[in-house]
């Protein structure tokens, strides 16, 4: 594992969190309410469709929360219309990962402090499981940092769905209900929203531990083909850290990207525009690197 990078002296004036983490245990029964759910597929036992709702909602959520949450409302990769902004955030919140505002707040501070303490997402600073789910605990986790999506905060339908995040949620499992029963709502919902949850959380954790680095970015993030796989598109985490703003994540055509090819579709018909493209730089700077490393394994 790469070692963690110094603190640069322009946080240097930051007061550092305490080294021993305090949780608020309260806060992480929802969480861990969801896994115990699911057992109650022992009772109802499963049938065939809720297998095909368990996968459509979770290949429809996951473009919710890597497409939404990450690439457009974290990092503004794209550009679309209020309309589809407003179906993407309400998408990315029916899978129980709360406030648009919230996640996007989060995850930008993670971006401008990677792997140093105020990172509670760092597995070299805090440890595997506190970068995985144990954060959802800790004290102030549930504050959203105002200050970080400042450019979010002037849509007042953004500020409201965010406010009221089970509303989605909510509707969903109602409806999945409704159509399908208690063996539907406990597979078909609650188990593709746990399974999305932890994949979410992988890129936290694993994509910091596990992988391959092209890139010497100043943070332990790897790319793992078996997280992209997972996330459909997400796991080429040290492309992500090297080259943040790109609305695509595989950079070379190997490296399969299926949020990126749904983007592209999207644009075709005008829903979204403007994908920022990945500098000809960093390509040719990455295919250097892989030729490198290819030679010395050679």
């Amino acid at each position: 594992m790469q070692t963690l990078p110094r603190i640069p002296d322009k946080y240097r004036h930051l007061r550092l969190p305490p080294t021993r983490r305090v949780y608020e245990y309260l806060l992480f029964v929802p969480f861990v309410s969801l896994h115990l759910v699911c057992f109650g597929l022992l009772w109802t036992g499963v049938q065939p469709i809720d297998w095909a709702v368990f996968a459509v909602l979770y290949v429809t959520r996951v473009f919710g929360v890597m497409a939404g949450y990450h690439r457009y409302f974290s990092h503004r990769s794209f550009k679309t219309g209020r309309v589809f902004q407003f179906l993407l955030a309400f998408l990315a919140e029916s899978t129980l990962q709360k406030g648009v505002l919230w996640w996007a707040a989060h995850h930008r501070t993670h971006h401008k402090y990677t792997d140093l303490p105020w990172d509670v997402h760092s597995p070299g600073v805090s440890g595997f499981w506190h970068s995985h789910m144990m954060w959802l605990a800790e004290v102030d986790s549930e504050c959203t940092r105002d200050d970080r999506v400042r450019d979010l905060m002037r849509f007042p339908e953004l500020r409201w769905i965010s406010k009221n995040w089970m509303i989605p949620p909510t509707l969903l499992a109602a409806a999945v209900w409704h159509l399908y029963g208690w063996s539907g709502l406990l597979l078909g919902f609650f188990g593709s929203t746990v399974l999305l949850l932890h994949v979410t959380f992988f890129v936290n954790s694993v994509a910091h531990v596990y992988g391959t680095r092209r890139f010497d970015t100043p943070d332990t993030s790897h790319n793992s083909w078996l997280l992209s796989l997972l996330t459909l598109g997400e796991g080429w985490h040290n492309n992500h850290h090297y080259y943040q703003t790109s609305a695509r994540q595989g950079f070379y055509w190997w490296e399969f990207d299926i949020h990126y090819y749904i983007l592209r579709a999207l644009s075709w018909f005008g829903i979204v525009w403007d994908l920022r493209p990945i500098p000809e730089a960093v390509l040719a700077e990455g295919r250097a690197r892989d030729a490198a490393a290819r030679a010395r394994k050679g």
